[in-house]
């Protein structure tokens, strides 16, 4: 299904394309194993599925395949057991920009989620390039991603728990909480998790605010360098 949809958008646009599928950790954790001797074994037989299924994503032209992996942080011992291992075997070999989501579940959903991720620093040397997380609904504890070191963090701006759009500001408070541990080129700001759960017009206005979030604390930057520059 996700190569289909890739061949389509690829033919409908020329800008860039990114296209998620789940993670095989995460697979794992949500399916009966009545056959494999071990759960990290079928982990590792769905990695293999998952990297023939990436490398054909990016034959078709995506920009970006990013793997979702809540798992990782509902189940952060067995994540370190086999986890990183069946990722690392789902990344063999591939060319082209890859990313991770690891989040807490849908906001809507999940309520009261802690400040702090259980599974996060350990992705630092894994072979994917960027790290979705949520920073939002959890007021998260940004200083741990000063230990995503060389990583491309997708910061999560946006709190899907409510429908009430965020102003601008709030959006920009959020960004300035990451500016200490992460280098501003390496954030793309984003929503925490999916906004499937929200009506449309809140889903727009919330995006709206995003973008003039980061616009507020782009011309900050700008203005700084520019300030500093001898």
């Amino acid at each position: 299904m996700e190569l289909r949809d890739a061949q389509f958008l690829r033919a409908h646009t020329d800008r860039q394309i990114k296209v998620t599928v789940p993670g095989p950790f995460t697979m794992t954790q949500l399916a009966k194993n009545d056959y494999y001797s071990s759960d990290a074994e079928l982990a590792l037989d769905y990695a293999a599925a998952v990297n023939e299924e990436i490398r054909d994503l990016f034959a078709a032209g995506v920009d970006v395949v990013q793997l979702d992996e809540p798992y990782m942080q509902a189940q952060p011992d067995a994540a370190r057991e086999y986890g990183v291992a069946a990722l690392e075997r789902a990344l063999d070999g591939v060319r082209g920009t890859t990313a991770l989501h690891i989040c807490f579940g849908y906001g809507f959903m999940v309520k009261g989620k802690p400040a702090k991720y259980a599974f996060l620093p350990e992705l630092a040397a894994t072979p994917i390039q960027q790290v979705s997380v949520e920073t939002a609904q959890p007021n998260l504890d940004c200083s741990v991603l000063a230990e995503l070191t060389g990583k491309t963090v997708i910061l999560g701006v946006l709190d899907l728990s409510t429908p009430e759009v965020e102003t601008p500001d709030t959006i920009a408070e959020r960004i300035r909480r990451a500016l200490p541990y992460v280098d501003p080129g390496r954030l793309v700001i984003a929503p925490d998790c999916g906004l499937k759960y929200l009506p449309r017009e809140a889903a727009f206005g919330k995006l709206t605010a995003m973008v003039q979030g980061a616009r507020v604390v782009r011309a900050e930057l700008e203005s700084t360098n520019t300030l500093a520059a001898p």
